[in-house]
């Protein structure tokens, strides 16, 4: 009897002190298996993946297939070996990753890369609106592809889930690009972002209250910068005030108080975000003229045009530029300078879903039972679901809840 129950007792134990992937292994094969493809970025200066290598380890052991294009991972540091390891197939040819069932990637195919895609694949990936063209849609639209924007899913509260993660990253990551430049090693004024005993604070102005203003206030604070917000959003600045407490300061966009925020600050980051079409340009030339010499402007924006007259479109090989003897730094894929880390918030948005895909048998049944996901759907076997597109480029609109139903 007490041999019985030492045996009861040390089988729980040892199921207690599994590892991760032991615990993964235990994970039966589910029958719906998918073939996912991840290729590697082509688009300039990309250096996020869609899923890192534990992620693919998941997916393996909920007994889909993975097949990665060698080198796929390098500009976010992970390692074919580090694909391999956790069960991913690794090959050196493009065509064959785009034999996948499913595509998962950052940037939106090229043309070509399209003409290596079969009928009725799914893809998942960035769509970048601004840069949209009618032939990208057509060429798809002919392949009669399943094409999800990852910029339009959103997360059971509503929220644009990649957006609002990529903005966090983004706001954090201004800060410190900001505490960079104010160093004299990169020429600037020599100035330690923050104050401390008997230093007065280096003065921060955001433009913009949304969630990249807020996160580039909440770090410059937790460095002990003195910040200011301003945007045209009462509701938007008092939910950074809720948010952020009686440290910052916030304003309207009162053309006195801003010119002279911006003339005696140290930083200026603008993030302010359209809608539709181009941002608001609210910082003229003459105001940038008068700004304290090497002071630093950070241009988050500047994928939908800049906020700041004197803005140019710079890269990370050759970020900043001086205008007026103030730095300007207007490179448009801030996220990709910690590719890391975006590669992970990325990862634990796209592995839900590709899990969810396998469970539920297919892509039509998530779309189907997840709203969030299926504005997320632009392309529906050949027809073109999204009517904003539609009317952009006077093409033929199928409504997505009626080409559902009408498969189910």
């Amino acid at each position: 009897m007490a041999t019985g129950l030492r045996e009861e007792m040390a089988s729980i134990a040892q199921k207690g002190l599994l590892q991760p992937k032991e615990t993964l292994s235990e994970i039966k094969s589910k029958s719906n298996s998918l073939y996912i493809g991840i290729p590697k970025e082509i688009s300039f200066q990309e250096a996020r993946i869609a899923l890192t290598p534990l992620s693919v380890a998941l997916l393996v052991n909920h007994g889909h297939k993975v097949l990665l294009e060698s080198g796929a991972g390098t500009g976010a540091n992970f390692s074919d070996n580090d694909y391999s390891e956790q069960g991913a197939q690794i090959t050196f040819n493009k065509k064959d990753v785009y034999d996948a069932d499913i595509i998962v990637k950052i940037a939106p195919p090229t043309l070509e890369e399209i003409e290596l895609m079969h009928k009725g694949q799914t893809l998942i990936s960035a769509l970048q609106m601004g840069a949209l063209k009618e032939g990208y849609l057509k060429a798809l639209l002919n392949k009669k592809i399943n094409a999800l924007c990852f910029e339009s899913l959103r997360d059971e509260g509503n929220v644009l889930t990649v957006v609002r993660a990529m903005s966090e990253i983004v706001g954090a990551t201004s800060i410190f690009i900001a505490a960079e430049y104010l160093s004299s090693v990169t020429g600037g004024k020599g100035l330690m972002l923050g104050g401390f005993t008997g230093v007065p604070p280096t003065e921060i102005v955001i433009l913009g209250a949304g969630t990249v203003g807020e996160y580039a206030a909440r770090t410059a604070l937790s460095l002990g910068a003195e910040v200011k917000v301003f945007d045209s959003s009462i509701y938007r600045l008092r939910r950074l005030q809720n948010n952020l407490g009686s440290r910052v300061f916030t304003s309207v966009m009162q053309p006195i108080v801003l010119g002279k925020a911006v003339t005696t600050c140290d930083v200026v980051i603008g993030a302010i975000r359209a809608t539709n079409g181009r941002s608001p340009c609210v910082i003229m030339e003459e105001t940038v003229s008068r700004m304290k010499p090497d002071s630093v402007v950070i241009d988050v924006s500047i994928d939908q045009g800049g906020c700041f007259e004197t803005s140019e479109v710079t890269n990370h090989k050759d970020p900043v530029f001086r205008k007026h003897d103030v730095i300007h730094y207007c490179v448009p894929n801030i996220a990709s300078r910690v590719p890391r880390t975006a590669s992970y918030a990325l990862t634990n948005i796209f592995t839900p879903i590709l899990v969810d895909i396998g469970e539920m048998g297919g892509l039509m049944s998530l779309v189907w039972n997840k709203p969030g996901i299926r504005e997320a759907l632009y392309i529906y076997k050949g027809h073109l679901t999204s009517k904003d597109l539609a009317a952009r480029f006077g093409l033929p609109y199928k409504d997505i809840e009626l080409l559902v139903a009408a498969n189910q």
